[in-house]
């Protein structure tokens, strides 16, 4: 059965699936944007937890509970920093989609929402970040998740999700 795929500009934070995506940097113990934004929303228990994890490798995923957030997961990934396009970042972005969906295929979260990871801070381009988020989760083949909700911070993202999907057919 093919995933589904949905778009929201809702605040991740609020969204009731079974995991949301921190667009998270390397030590996964908060910083700014979506980040901060999560950490604020699950509360102190999820800095105490991530703590444990060891930090994270750009294009890996880990996973911890959502604590106060109305999700049960958090998968945590770290995108590439954008340095022109000549360091395999669209590789390593494709990793970090291929890693969150092996996840929560492992969790068998059957929704997610995920943001335009790598986007903000890092600085990668949206209309090639899109691309390669939308290619990524609608060629997936795994049992979960079964419905993926990309979070778009605004309205000109949505629209270029909105553009690729209709591409998609």
């Amino acid at each position: 059965m093919p995933m589904l795929i949905d778009l929201s500009t809702s605040d991740i934070t609020t969204l009731a699936v079974d995991a949301i995506v921190n667009a998270a940097n390397s030590s996964l113990l908060g910083g700014a944007g979506v980040d901060g934004a999560i950490h604020r929303a699950a509360g102190p228990e999820l800095l105490d937890y991530c703590r444990n994890l060891n930090g994270c490798a750009t294009g890996g995923a880990k996973l911890s509970p959502g604590f106060n957030l109305p999700c049960r997961w958090v998968i945590h990934t770290v995108g590439p920093i954008w340095t022109g396009g000549t360091a395999n970042e669209a590789e390593h972005l494709r990793r970090c989609y291929l890693s969150i969906i092996a996840l929560a295929n492992e969790v068998q979260a059957q929704t997610i929402a995920i943001p335009a990871i790598s986007t903000g801070a890092y600085h990668y381009p949206k209309d090639l970040a899109c691309k390669v988020a939308v290619e990524t989760v609608a060629n997936s083949t795994t049992e979960f998740p079964t419905r993926t909700i990309f979070c778009c911070f605004d309205p000109p993202t949505l629209a270029l999700y909105q553009a690729l999907l209709d591409q998609c057919g």
